[in-house]
């Protein structure tokens, strides 16, 4: 059997990268994850799903601070004493399991989640980083959501703190940094169909991967 190969996709919000790993992965006939994840992490944990999408991408905290300021129908009285001693960095463990677990039995393209760091000693993998123009990406998530700009200038700030400060706090690395991957590349060079496919030809070019014959 050959080998697994690991695709490891970080992305800025509105660059289109869950959807350039998605189309990826299906192009490559691979396995897709994403916030997939998040329902494996439960499965694998028999905790309920609404823990880990609490904790998705956030920096360790407890999580009474998160969950049990307010009152929550999937929890019990009796399930809180046994439930508050997790904390974000208890879920990021589970979650890393499972990645480590999925990597193992299927070659796999992951986005975002710390993967890269959590599979750094997987030894046929690529760490890519995908961004884009701040103006393409604030038409992409108003696109998306319905929004004004403002509101996705807002989004864009929130969320970009948050999955950098997740990165750096579980790898000791700087999220988006171009020394920390293996290719960084701007989507709005190419469009979306036009990083996909130069992505996917240096994937076949680093694995040494047939290449697609051209459409006939």
């Amino acid at each position: 059997m050959e080998e697994n190969y690991i695709i490891n996709i970080g992305r800025q919000l509105g660059s289109g990268g869950r959807e350039i790993g998605e189309k990826l992965a299906s192009r490559l006939a691979i396995r897709f994850f994403d916030k997939e994840l998040i329902e494996l992490a439960s499965q694998e944990s028999g905790l309920c799903k609404e823990f880990f999408e609490k904790a998705d991408e956030k920096t360790s905290q407890g999580i009474i601070g998160g969950l049990f300021g307010m009152r929550f129908p999937f929890v019990s009285d009796g399930a809180i004493s046994s439930i508050n001693c997790l904390s974000n960095d208890a879920l990021f463990k589970i979650q890393s399991d499972v990645i480590r677990q999925l990597s193992t039995a299927h070659s796999c393209l992951f986005v975002g989640r710390c993967s890269d760091y959590i599979l750094r000693d997987h030894p046929k993998k690529i760490n890519i980083f995908i961004t884009a123009n701040h103006e393409d990406r604030i038409q992409r998530l108003q696109a998306r959501h319905s929004i004004t700009a403002e509101q996705a200038e807002a989004l864009i700030e929130k969320t970009d703190k948050k999955r950098s400060d997740y990165y750096n706090y579980y790898t000791y690395k700087t999220w988006g940094m171009a020394s920390t991957y293996d290719l960084c590349i701007n989507s709005s060079l190419l469009g979306i169909d036009g990083t996909m496919d130069f992505i996917e030809n240096f994937i076949r070019s680093k694995f040494s991967l047939p290449s697609l014959e051209p459409n006939k």
